[in-house]
């Protein structure tokens, strides 16, 4: 409950005073700030701890897609904060009709995803995050494309190997652990603990011939570094 009402208490007047103040400056850096500090206080309030190792993995100066595994609705706000610089996100397209969250998503070039999206709706999204990767912005996708039912790594999508060939952004892989037993599938209720953060090696998509050679690369990167219990069987 402390950690709702921070998101909805804090959230809901970065929203108020946050959104109009950016239309007017023309510049949204200064209400992602406000949104990040946010989440950290948020993730603190519900009892959670943060461990983070390998940021000295990721590239300097270049955009990234920041490539995760996925197994709880914690996992966004806990990951997001401890991005380097400033990141948009891959995800559902109702989520942008929430209101002011949507509006603020909107302005953060957030990249909305149809569940079961045809063909056409899906090169769409990996075309709005190539453009999103272009403007100098990192991006956020959660590999699988929703969570993990049993916690343990699913079958990856196949956008976020598209993106990279296209625009050939480095991969940074990262494996996230702990909130699979802190927050539930099909449950809201959060329970106190460590979430652990752990971000691999760059994978520069150049150095593969084909999309098939890099997924698999990936993937092998985050199995490798996933607890045994998470791992593929």
């Amino acid at each position: 409950m402390k950690m709702l009402c921070v998101y909805l208490t804090l959230g809901g007047l970065a929203g108020v005073i946050g959104i109009p103040y950016s239309l007017v400056v023309g510049n949204v850096d200064r209400l992602y700030r406000v949104v990040m500090w946010i989440l950290r206080t948020g993730t603190r309030a519900g009892g959670i701890r943060v461990e983070v190792s390998g940021l000295e993995h990721v590239p300097a100066g270049r955009s990234c897609i920041f490539l995760s595994n996925h197994v709880s609705n914690l996992d966004p706000p806990i990951i997001f904060p401890v991005l380097p610089g400033r990141s948009s996100v891959l995800l559902k397209k109702e989520l942008m009709r929430i209101p002011i969250l949507g509006t603020a998503m909107r302005l953060g070039r957030f990249v909305p995803v149809e569940r079961g999206s045809v063909r056409d709706a899906a090169r769409a999204s990996v075309a709005a995050a190539a453009e999103v990767l272009r403007s100098g912005l990192h991006i956020l996708i959660f590999a699988e494309g929703t969570r993990s039912k049993d916690g343990r790594l699913a079958t990856f999508k196949r956008g976020p190997f598209y993106l990279a060939k296209d625009t050939g952004a480095p991969i940074v892989p990262l494996v996230i652990s702990g909130t699979e037993k802190m927050m539930r599938k099909h449950s809201a209720a959060v329970y106190p603990g460590v979430a652990r953060i752990q971000f691999l090696p760059a994978i520069d998509p150049g150095a593969f011939a084909s999309r098939e050679e890099l997924q698999a690369a990936v993937r092998e990167a985050i199995v490798g570094a996933l607890p045994v219990e998470m791992r593929p069987v």
